[in-house]
């Protein structure tokens, strides 16, 4: 099922997914070298760095609230056109010499902070775009633009562009913001009884109330929570993985140097396959089985590239447990879209999202910790090791839940 088919809409919305990812995909590296043009200092790096993963963890659960409040389609709308003043602004301060560590770590944060309003408002609003049966398909597409827009476009395009001019990056990424808001705006406004938007009320609880009646729900859906339970214990071994990568493959997979950026393509590769196909094993086996095969065959995935001392088996390895990430990301997504109740969708995606990257930190610290001590190679064993328990803990829900829950034709209500 292509883009074409899924209607005028999605096509829109994914182009203004995808524009969006290709301008994170030139400032996020373009905000490291510009951090390490100005201090050596690796903390005021780091700070850059930890001023983004911040938002999603501390305000995720309000920007869900705020995209089931709002007009999600002009929600969307609005923030990008905020993110582009915001970068236009950094590069305006770096045009002029004038961007400071401090400046970094601002837009960094601001800019993650209202992208959980736009990936709530996103992820709410795609099910009154496609058809239920092809939510699937849809997600696995937006993930396969934004792999190729990021891993093959932005990333490699951003050191050129900084190479150039280090304003440059940044002021094409304002463009993308902009695009995608002119985008977004040419989809056709849904209706308020279409989107199941609740209007603001006399004595309606507060924003935070109700961001938490999204974890609550989320909370009290056996399936969904589990499965969001184990997307939080694969964070935590695909976290440690990437936290130590370069020098697992350096190290113990003896990647040439000059060949890394080669054998991280080849993970690129690998989820861009698996994007394409989400929706193929949805439609083949159904939602929950394939979530259960996809946990099973990344488990035998992270084993093979810890077994590994070549690069070639490594690399293999390594793209198809990215093959199953992807898969597992666009099935995940599309249970809670086809089961959620249209107004709480903003919110409980932001659950999903807030307790499935909760363990991502941790996973990180503890392979950095880990590896400095005891050496990276028992990072890949370690990984193998949480993926084959969270595979055995989740095994029988998604096993029980086909009955249960993916046949179930109606969102569970909330009361």
């Amino acid at each position: 099922m292509t883009a074409s088919v899924l209607g005028r809409d999605y096509r829109l919305l994914w182009s203004a997914a995808v524009s969006s990812r290709f301008g994170d995909a030139l400032r996020t590296p373009a905000l490291a070298l510009l951090a390490a043009t100005l201090t050596r200092d690796p903390r005021a790096i780091a700070a850059v760095t930890v001023a983004a993963q911040l938002p999603p963890l501390l305000l995720g659960l309000l920007g869900g609230a705020y995209a089931d409040r709002w007009d999600r389609r002009r929600t969307m709308a609005v923030v990008d056109g905020l993110r582009a003043a915001v970068v236009a602004a950094l590069a305006g301060l770096v045009a002029t010499g004038r961007a400071g560590v401090a400046a970094l770590v601002v837009a960094a944060f601001l800019l993650a902070a209202l992208g959980t309003v736009f990936d709530a408002a996103s992820f709410a609003l795609l099910p009154s775009v496609v058809a239920p049966a092809a939510l699937p398909t849809a997600n696995g597409r937006l993930q396969a633009g934004a792999a190729v827009a990021g891993g093959f476009l932005g990333a490699p395009l951003a050191g050129v562009l900084f190479a150039i001019s280090a304003t440059l990056p940044f002021t094409l990424d304002a463009v993308t913001f902009a695009a995608a808001a002119l985008l977004v705006l040419t989809l056709r406004p849904v209706s308020p009884s279409g989107e199941h938007r609740h209007r603001p009320a006399p004595g309606r609880p507060s924003v935070w109330r109700e961001a938490w009646a999204g974890m609550r729900w989320l909370r009290r859906d056996p399936v969904l929570w589990r499965v969001t339970v184990a997307t939080a214990g694969s964070n935590l071994a695909i976290s440690g993985v990437t936290a130590v990568l370069v020098l697992y493959a350096l190290t113990v997979l003896r990647v040439p140097p000059a060949a890394y950026g080669l054998f991280a393509a080849g993970a690129v590769v690998g989820g861009l396959v698996g994007a394409l196909g989400a929706g193929r094993l949805a439609a083949r086996f159904g939602t929950l089985p394939a979530l259960r095969g996809v946990l099973l065959a990344q488990t035998l995935a992270l084993a093979g590239f810890a077994v590994a001392r070549h690069p070639v088996p490594g690399g293999l390895a390594l793209a198809c447990f990215a093959a199953g990430t992807t898969v597992w990301n666009s099935l995940w997504s599309a249970y809670g879209q086809r089961h959620v109740p249209a107004g709480l969708l903003g919110r409980v995606g932001a659950a999903q999202r807030t307790v499935g990257l909760i363990s991502a930190p941790v996973g990180a610290a503890v392979a950095g910790f880990a590896g400095q001590v005891y050496g990276v190679a028992p990072v890949g064993w370690a990984a193998a090791g949480v993926f084959a328990l969270v595979t055995a803990g989740a095994w029988r829900t998604l096993r029980e839940g086909v009955s249960r829950a993916e046949r179930r034709t109606e969102p569970v209500p909330f009361p």
